[in-house]
């Protein structure tokens, strides 16, 4: 049984030739699906939490070594998607590098962070909907806002929020990719409204004690606020759609990273600059700080930032979940009927129409928190087999065309691996308990469908 079969990427090359998806994005474009998926909550709530309880103003630096940390894992990713331009992302990167078994466990795994992350988002999209019509005075029943096991029916605006990206998505990327920039632009101009307004009144004295935990309380920081960054890999599953993938994708994936990191940085001056860090551990703590000056209009202008921020991570997670199972399905390692592109949109209308009601179906019944802490780890395991790929492919391809080189790949990729295992050690025992029972479904998945229907299998036979 081979199992540890590869995929060329010559044949990769063919199979993106064959499908005629649209390549309508430019570098602009990832660089807002990147924006688009990393800004979400995190901006506004992540960082008072994570200043009051663990890093203080020294949060910033914290946020410096997470990105340097992702920065890692971003130089394999652009190097990977520059090279091998197709829709699996780190799925199809292991494909070519470590072989079909691995590959099915990245594809599995990351649907942890696409599937199950964009229902808990849609779980959080509805709660600050619903939040901001009861301050308009606008009731629903809770019959209609929450989850069975909370005393509700049916969590009806997670199901909607979903359903209707759902229909963007099967209208094509182009379409999906205007919505994204435009929600991307509410949720900056929010960000840069709090600035705006707080920047100005910035006391230095409140950096005082600038690492009033010392230098593990900055490290421990780091691995909190880490999940802020989770989501810039599925930038790398739009390469199929790229116009040039070769030049806009390492754009688009650093590009988006460096955007972020400055974003958070700056909401953290700001916030630390104008009230201790002891008193944002709400929250909202950017509706506290504006507020605090004066400002009454906070909590609107975070409900308005967070449920377009909340908006663009879903449909950004959601489109790469379709995209992740568009290339599974051409291999064959999923039914291959799934993969059909739609005749006027070319998108895989099918697997998005299915992704979407699972999304909504989850979002809708089921109390997300209890798996969404998931996410993260599979996530983590995406980036190390992609770290170690392109170290393999270097090897395995060494004449291959790069148009983007990581530099000092073998570095860049091992401190990125290291990095990540370590973030992973420190995971809660329960979390790594459902990792190995989630991987083992897949296993018995595998040998049981995949591995018989495997393109490669029915080439080499």
């Amino acid at each position: 049984m081979d199992i540890f079969r590869t995929k060329s990427i010559e044949a990769y090359a063919s199979d993106a030739r064959k499908t005629h998806m649209k390549r309508t994005l430019s570098s602009l474009d990832v660089i807002m699906l990147g924006v688009g998926v990393i800004v979400g909550t995190g901006i506004f709530v992540l960082t008072g939490v994570a200043a009051a309880d663990y890093a203080g103003p020294a949060l910033m630096l914290s946020f410096v070594i997470a990105s340097i940390t992702c920065g890692f894992v971003s130089m394999a990713y652009s190097e990977l998607a520059a090279m091998v331009p197709v829709a699996g992302s780190s799925y199809a990167y292991a494909y070519t590098a470590l072989g079909e078994f691995v590959a099915w466990l990245v594809g599995w795994n990351i649907t942890l962070e696409y599937t199950v992350g964009a229902s808990a988002v849609a779980g959080g999209w509805s709660a600050y909907v619903i939040g901001l019509m009861k301050s308009a005075g606008i009731g629903i029943s809770k019959n209609w806002t929450s989850v069975p096991a909370d005393g509700g029916i049916l969590n009806l605006p997670a199901v909607l929020i979903t359903l209707f990206l759902t229909c963007l998505l099967v209208r094509g990327v182009h379409t999906s990719a205007t919505v994204n920039k435009t929600l991307v632009g509410v949720k900056l101009l929010a960000i840069f409204l709090f600035l705006f307004l707080a920047g100005p009144s910035v006391d230095t004295m409140n950096w005082k004690p600038f690492m009033p935990f010392g230098f593990s309380g900055v490290s421990a920081g780091a691995a909190f606020i880490f999940f802020a960054y989770l989501g810039f890999d599925s930038i790398s599953t739009a390469a199929e759609e790229t116009k040039n993938p070769a030049r806009d994708m390492p754009i688009g994936i650093i590009g988006s990273l460096i955007i972020c990191t400055i974003l958070y940085i700056a909401v953290t001056a700001v916030m630390t600059g104008n009230v201790s860090y002891k008193e944002l551990d709400n929250a909202e703590p950017v509706a506290y700080v504006l507020r605090t000056l004066g400002y009454s209009f906070g909590s609107a202008l975070v409900g308005t930032g967070a449920i377009a921020g909340l908006t663009t991570v879903l449909l950004v997670m959601m489109y790469a979940q379709t995209r992740a199972f568009f290339a599974m399905s051409r291999d064959g390692l999923i039914p291959q009927s799934i993969c059909k592109l739609h005749t006027h949109y070319a998108s895989p209308h099918r697997i998005t129409i299915i992704v979407g009601c699972a999304v909504a179906i989850i979002s809708g019944f089921t109390p997300i928190h209890i798996v969404a802490e998931m996410c993260s780890i599979g996530t983590l395991f995406a980036f190390i087999i992609s770290s170690i790929s392109v170290m393999i492919m270097r090897k395995k391809y060494p004449e291959a065309k790069r148009p983007f080189r990581c530099p000092w790949v073998k570095t860049i990729a091992t401190l990125a691996v290291l990095s990540c295992s370590y973030i992973m050690y420190n995971l809660s025992t329960m979390t790594w308990e459902r990792f190995f029972i989630w991987s083992f479904i897949g296993i018995i998945i595998y040998f049981l469908y995949g591995y018989r229907h495997s393109r490669q299998n029915n080439t080499n036979q």
